[in-house]
């Protein structure tokens, strides 16, 4: 038996590759517009990204130093996202669309510190 389904769920081939770029692309031009602390931690991801290009490390230490940026901005995405959900169902104080909003505030801070700690150690190694 055929599970029922979202008329709005794509069925596949290049058109579904098409039409999740263009959502993509949607929802990074949404959080640009939308989400100050995504920016925020753009601004900071942008600039540090280059660093760790050119910072005299190896490979492998380069890609997890952009790594761990790319997870905050993706944990930060998809806690845009909870919250989004959250005000669509009822804008109306409740203790579990509060604690879903703080759950997801949770993830970010805590991506933020994992890679705080993970420039710390790679650029400690590097000069000391």
């Amino acid at each position: 038996m055929d599970q029922p389904s979202s008329e709005f769920k794509s069925k596949g081939g290049l058109a579904r590759i098409a039409a999740a770029t263009r959502y993509s692309i949607d929802g990074f031009k949404y959080a640009w517009r939308h989400e100050h602390a995504f920016r925020q931690e753009l601004m900071v991801a942008a600039p540090a990204a280059i660093l760790a290009l050119v910072l005299k490390i190896s490979a492998f230490q380069k890609l997890a130093l952009i790594a761990v940026l790319g997870l905050v901005l993706l944990v930060e995405l998809l806690n845009a996202a909870i919250e989004a959900i959250v005000d669509r169902v009822s804008l109306e104080r409740h203790p579990l669309s509060k604690a879903a909003k703080d759950l997801g505030s949770a993830a970010v801070a805590l991506t933020i510190a994992m890679a705080a700690a993970t420039w710390a150690v790679v650029l400690y190694n590097r000069f000391f």
